[in-house]
């Protein structure tokens, strides 16, 4: 009987990074769900992805603003960037802490 072949989302599920933090440590860092939120958005579930990170759709609203405004020279681009960039670290940290507090960490 023939394999039915895996889609590339299926693959790129499979093969994903592991976390050098939570491979030594045994707990999760900050940076724990990016991959899994990428992979539910490329998938199109927006609620899997928020709640796998909730800083990716920030971030990649952050990264593709950060490329169009090196091209284009925006004039109040950096500013914004700036101004964007402390959200996402303020997403992030308010993520972490909620982990830490509900034990999600492991």
């Amino acid at each position: 009987m023939a394999r039915p072949h895996k889609t590339f989302l299926e693959w790129l599920g499979e093969h994903l990074f592991s976390c050098p933090f939570k491979t030594h440590f045994g707990i999760d860092c900050p940076g724990c769900g990016l991959q899994r939120s990428v992979l539910a958005l490329f998938k199109g579930d927006l609620s899997a992805s928020f709640k796998f990170y909730p800083a990716t759709i920030p971030l990649i609203f952050l990264v593709l603003f950060t490329l169009i405004h090196l091209k284009l020279d925006f004039k109040f681009g950096a500013q914004l960037i700036k101004i964007v960039f402390a959200g996402v670290a303020v997403i992030i940290l308010i993520n972490y802490i909620y982990k830490i507090y509900t034990h999600q960490l492991i």
